[in-house]
């Protein structure tokens, strides 16, 4: 099965271009018209998705519209937006469909006659031949549009997890959509900043779906597709989490059983995402999530063509070494990339022009970085997204169990809080970034389950951000639609039995979804590459969610199973390691290389100018960041220099 980065729409393909976007227009009168002509617009500002063609379908109302690669031989494929035979069904489509062949051939004995080789055919005829209902057969990701011209009707969707973007706009005269803010900005919808998502942005460095950074405009949600008809359009949840407390507790399989039902599990879904007919490679950063997929994709390909990112200059982010271990011991083809703070420099303004709205995830720079070499030599990697929040692998999912049993070391570190509120904190070093791990702990463990999760997973407590904006704005800011957004992200642990796997559930839900996943297909996207994990194989996350607590994190071990399952094949060094995410040294970037950029882009006459920001308060922070306080302060740094680079080079030009 070729690898696309749009659609498999050809028999022969040049795999040199970027992954495809798709945009597109529903003109529910006249004046929405107007949004039809400026599709090439649309699809122009997508050109990076897919810089070698473009295809576009115009029939009033709809319009859509594809980027996509070259091909060496047009005739031998449907070129995109595909139509069918009949002349009625028409479908705009990203994605990969692992199992399309299987699908297709059950298709073709029904009597269906296909014109391709694509999935792209395949999903639209299973459009038309099931209807809505048949999204649960895909094994793989996706987003899509498909316009029935009999009813003019249009059905959109995304996958399982959101591993692909789409966003939508929709007022009484149109209903817009694209891959990017960029796309739809450019069909002539109103554009006006949302401060609630702007004051989430400030809190958790991304904005949660469905909310995006301007008003009126929407990230359509996993696991959701919409039919627009007769102007009205209707949502529907075709996919949701299989988390259900009581079964999770109720398990029939033993601890062995489990295990063994893992491995199995995990080498079908590396199996799968392996399949392609350019060359494939895999991310290895020297932790077990990824270490385990190369392991695994080592048996199937020899000499694995594999990839890390190495601080040589910051040993404390540095953990080339234990990826090391794991290619010498797999024989892989293992290149490393260097990063100096001039590499991250170099790398900022292609990272920053990716973004669709802010995104401040600084780790996102060595993305990039490492995204960029790698698509010199493959196509296709396989990471270890996902198995964090499926398996108890963060720092925080240690710090709740501590705070649930009420241990005896929480309780001990809780009494402590006076003394690592006055010890220097930082990320930068192992002593200060214990502490100030220590002083979260103890001021989160005070807390409510909601209110702790949120404190947790947010950069800034909601007063320090709120402070951040004018005083005129906090009120749209911090209101009933705030508090509504944040309640159902709480949602999995405001249910009963609370337990870490409700903490799980949260983190899928808002952590992966909008902050893991769209970094990577953001950054892989811009260099070319396509990014698959084999954690997000919906039958690996169905398993996972069936087990207890007590097989992902106990008192010694987080991700205890997935340790367990397959600590054959690892180095031992690895179960040695502390944990630890995948960083960049940003408080040595912003001090260095990104200086400049600091000084530009929170200079005082733009603060005013902008009348966003409360220009004592960035000044005060400023003033921090030039001082012993600048570990305290690097992520609200960063956050606010890529939300001014987003205003300055989209938004302001834009408007």
């Amino acid at each position: 099965m070729p690898v696309k980065h749009c659609s498999r729409n050809y028999k022969k393909t040049i795999f040199t271009g970027y992954m495809c976007g798709i945009t597109g227009v529903f003109a529910f009168t006249e004046a929405g018209r107007s949004a039809i002509e400026k599709l090439n617009l649309a699809a122009n500002a997508l050109r990076h998705r897919g810089p070698d063609g473009d295809g576009s379908f115009v029939q009033f109302p709809v319009a859509l519209a594809n980027r996509r690669l070259a091909v060496i031989a047009p005739g031998l494929g449907a070129d995109q937006p595909h139509t069918d035979a009949t002349g009625r069904y028409t479908i705009t489509y990203n994605g990969e469909i692992f199992n399309y062949k299987a699908l297709r051939a059950k298709l073709a004995a029904k009597g269906v006659n296909f014109q391709t080789e694509s999935d792209t055919e395949v999903v639209l005829q299973l459009y038309i031949t099931h209807g809505q209902k048949f999204l649960k057969k895909l094994h793989g990701f996706f987003s899509f549009a498909i316009y029935d011209a009999a009813e003019q009707s249009l059905f959109i969707a995304r996958d399982r997890f959101g591993e692909k973007p789409l966003l939508y706009y929709r007022d009484s005269d149109q209903f817009l959509f694209g891959s990017e803010l960029k796309a739809l900005m450019q069909l002539g919808m109103p554009q006006e900043l949302d401060y609630t998502s702007l004051y989430q942005y400030l809190q958790l460095t991304y904005i949660p779906a469905p909310a995006t950074i301007l008003k009126g405009v929407k990230k359509l949600m996993p696991g959701h597709s919409l039919f627009i008809h007769n102007e009205k359009v209707q949502h529907h949840n075709w996919y949701k989490a299989p988390f259900d407390k009581d079964l999770t507790e109720d398990t029939n399989l033993t601890y062995r059983q489990q295990q063994v039902r893992l491995q199995q599990l995990m080498r079908e879904a590396v199996a799968e995402r392996l399949t392609a007919d350019v060359p494939v490679g895999a991310f290895l950063s020297g932790g077990i999530d990824s270490s385990i997929v190369v392991a695994l994709a080592s048996e199937l390909i020899p000499g694995l063509q594999t990839f890390s990112a190495s601080f040589p200059e910051q040993p404390f982010f540095d953990e080339s070494h234990y990826a090391r271990l794991v290619a010498n011991k797999y024989k892989t083809n293992h290149t490393e990339v260097r990063l100096s703070n001039q590499d991250l420099y170099q790398s900022i303004f292609g990272m920053l022009d990716g973004l669709s709205e802010p995104f401040a995830d600084s780790s996102a720079l060595a993305v990039y970085s490492l995204s960029r070499q790698a698509s010199k030599q493959v196509k296709v990697v396989l990471s270890g997204d996902g198995a964090d929040e499926l398996f108890a692998g963060y720092n925080k999912h240690r710090a709740e169990l501590k705070a649930i049993t009420n241990s005896t070391a929480a309780r001990f570190i809780t009494a402590l809080d006076p003394v690592w509120a006055n010890l220097p904190k930082s990320r930068n070093s192992f002593i200060a970034n214990k502490v100030r791990q220590l002083h979260r702990f103890a001021a989160g463990a005070k807390l409510a389950a909601p209110e702790r999760y949120w404190f947790w997973a947010t950069w800034q407590q909601e007063q320090q951000a709120l402070m951040l904006l004018k005083p005129e704005h906090r009120g749209k800011a911090y209101n009933r639609l705030y508090k509504a957004r944040k309640s159902r992200l709480l949602e999995c642990l405001s249910r009963n039995k609370y337990s870490l796997n409700s903490v799980l559930c949260a983190d899928w839900q808002l952590v992966l979804a909008n902050d893991m996943l769209p970094k990577t297909d953001l950054m892989g996207m811009a260099n070319g590459l396509e990014i698959r994990s084999p954690f997000l194989d919906h039958r690996v996350v169905k398993f996972a969610f069936s087990l207890p607590v007590s097989s992902k994190i106990d008192n010694v071990y987080q991700k205890k199973i997935l340790q367990d399952a397959f600590r054959g094949l690892l180095p031992a060094e690895l179960y040695r390691r502390p944990k630890k995410g995948f960083e960049v040294p940003l408080l040595s970037f912003l001090q260095t290389e990104g200086a400049g950029l600091v000084q530009e882009y929170l200079a005082d006459e733009l603060i005013e100018a902008q009348q966003i920001f409360d220009a004592r308060q960035i000044k005060q922070l400023k003033k921090e960041f030039s001082s012993k306080s600048a570990p305290t302060v690097q992520t609200q740094i960063w956050q606010l220099l890529v939300f001014q680079y987003w205003w300055r080079n989209t938004f302001q030009r834009n408007n």
